[in-house]
Order: structure tokens, then sequence, then C-alpha cells
């Protein structure tokens, strides 16, 4: 297969719409999608760059700089909270969230077995 016939074949699941849909949810008011856009490609990229200072660490064999990962990390952070904000959510609700799903899904701390046989609905 080329390139160009797998272009064509993954198109057909691309309706073309997307336009039209930014421009709904950006008419609509309902959350800041710019804010929102902003958030989720600064995390993309700044996980990026976390995830590349590891990568040398471990593979590389270049030890880390950890002032350097820290602020890669609260860049990460920031654009986490950009997002909450873009949709008014609340990052105290959030992490309240995170830790009473953990403490559901593993009661006693980790364990393998619960991770690899999750409850139906456990996201």
């Amino acid at each position: 297969m080329t390139g160009n016939e797998y272009q064509k074949l993954a198109m057909r699941t691309n309706d073309g719409k997307s336009k039209i849909r930014l421009a709904y949810a950006i008419n609509e008011n309902v959350i800041d999608v710019s804010g929102l856009l902003m958030g989720c490609l600064g995390l993309a990229g700044e996980s990026g760059e976390l995830l590349d200072l590891i990568k040398k660490m471990i593979f590389h064999g270049k030890g880390i700089d950890e002032e350097h990962a820290k602020k890669e990390l609260g860049d990460v952070m920031w654009y986490i909270a950009m997002i909450a904000h873009s949709f008014g959510w609340s990052l105290d609700e959030i992490f309240q969230m995170n830790v009473d799903k953990l403490k559901a899904r593993y009661p006693k701390g980790f364990d393998t077995e619960l991770s690899n046989h999750r409850k139906e609905g456990d996201l």
C-alpha cells in the first residue's frame, strides 16, 4: 500500500465537518474553546519535553537535570490547570475524584489482579 492509498482509505472516515463543529463550539460559548485548544496542545508539547528528559535519562545514560524536569512538570501542570479552567472545573474536585476512584479501585493499595480485571464501568 502506498501513502496516498492509505490516505484515501483513511479519509473515508473523515466527514469534512470539523470546521463546522469547531465554529459551533466557539459560538455556543459553553466552554473556552481557544483556552481548551491551547491547553491540550500545550499539554502534549510539555509532556513530550518531560518524557524526552526521562527517555534520555534511561536510554541514553544522560542522567536527569532535576531542576529542568521540575520546570517541565510545572509546565504540564499549568496546561492541566488551563484545560480545567476552560471547562470551568475545579482542580480540587478533580483531585478528590481521582483519589476516590483509586480508593474504590484499590481499597488495600495497588493490586495487579485488580488492575488487570477491573469492574465494568471502572474508568
